[in-house]
C-alpha cells in the first residue's frame, strides 16, 4: 500500500508502529510528536506542520536542515525547505551546504543551490563550499560547484587549489586548473599550491605540468565563460553552437 493511501487515512493510532522513531525526524534532529512518527517524507511534513520547529537551533548551532544534510537525506531536505527552513544561515551557525559538501552528499547540495544559497559564502574555519569540497576531495561536488562558484574564493588568502594541493586527488587539481584556478597565487604564508604539494607526488607532478602557459583554446574558453557569467551554462545552450564547440565550452 503506498504512502498516499496512508495519508488519506490519517496518522497511525497511538501505540501502533512505535518500533522506532521516524528516520526522517532523527535525520533532522527534531523531537517526535505523537501521531507523527514514521519513515516517509509525508510523516516529517506532518511533524513540521504540528511543531513549526524547522528553524530551531541546538546548543551546537545546528538546525534540522543541517542535520538532514549531514546524513544525506534529500527527501528530508526537500520537506524542511517546503516548510520554510532557511537554506542560508548566519555565519555563526552551522552551514547546511558546507556540511552537505563535506559529506559528499551532492543531491542535498544541489537542492540547496536550487534554493539560491550563496555559493561563495565563506564560513569561519571552513571557507567556501568549493574550498571544503577540495579539502575533503569530494570530486562530484567539485564538478558541480565549479559550474557556478568562483574558482579562486577559498578561506581567506587560501584558494581551493591550495586546499587541493595538500591532499592527494590529482583529478581535483586538474579540474581546478581547467576552470582557471590561479596557479601562482600565494596564501598568507607566501606559499603557492605547488609549495604545499607533497614532494614527488601525483599532485606535484600535475601542478608542474600546468606551470607553462595555457593553450589558446583554454584561454578562449575561460574568456567566453567569464563574459557570460554564472548563467553561462544555460546561455551557451541557447546559442545553438556546433555540438563540439558547445561541449568544449561546457567541459563535456
Amino acid at each position: 500500500m503506498d504512502g498516499t493511501n496512508e495519508v488519506q487515512r490519517g496518522p497511525k493510532r497511538k501505540g501502533q508502529g512505535n518500533s522506532g522513531k521516524s528516520q526522517l525526524l532523527a535525520t533532522a534532529g527534531m523531537p517526535p510528536a505523537p501521531g507523527t512518527w514514521g519513515r516517509r517524507p509525508w510523516e516529517l511534513r506532518s511533524h513540521c506542520w504540528h511543531t513549526q520547529s524547522v528553524n530551531g537551533v541546538t546548543v551546537h548551532g545546528a538546525t534540522p536542515l543541517f542535520n538532514a544534510c549531514r546524513s544525506g537525506s534529500a527527501a528530508c531536505v526537500h520537506v524542511l525547505l517546503e516548510f520554510g527552513a532557511k537554506a542560508q544561515l548566519e555565519a555563526h551557525l552551522a552551514s547546511p551546504i558546507h556540511e552537505a559538501v563535506k559529506r559528499g552528499h551532492r543531491e542535498c547540495m544541489e537542492i540547496l543551490l536550487a534554493n539560491n544559497v550563496n555559493i561563495d559564502q565563506e564560513v569561519p574555519q571552513l571557507g567556501t563550499p568549493l574550498y571544503v569540497a577540495c579539502t575533503y576531495q569530494r570530486v562530484d561536488c567539485v564538478k558541480k560547484l565549479l559550474e557556478l562558484a568562483s574558482v579562486d574564493r577559498g578561506q581567506s588568502l587560501d584558494t581551493p587549489l591550495h586546499a587541493a594541493a595538500r591532499q592527494s586527488s590529482v583529478e581535483v587539481v586538474h579540474l581546478l586548473a581547467d576552470y582557471g584556478a590561479p596557479l601562482k597565487c600565494r596564501n598568507a604564508e607566501g606559499k603557492s599550491a605547488l609549495d604545499l604539494a607533497a614532494p614527488k607526488s601525483g599532485v606535484e607532478q600535475a601542478l608542474l605540468l600546468r606551470e607553462g602557459p595555457p593553450a589558446l583554446s583554454q584561454l578562449c574558453r575561460l574568456c567566453v565563460r567569464k563574459c557570460l557569467g554564472r548563467a553561462c551554462r544555460q546561455t551557451i545552450r541557447e546559442l545553438h553552437l556546433p555540438e563540439l564547440l558547445e561541449r568544449f565550452l561546457l567541459y563535456r
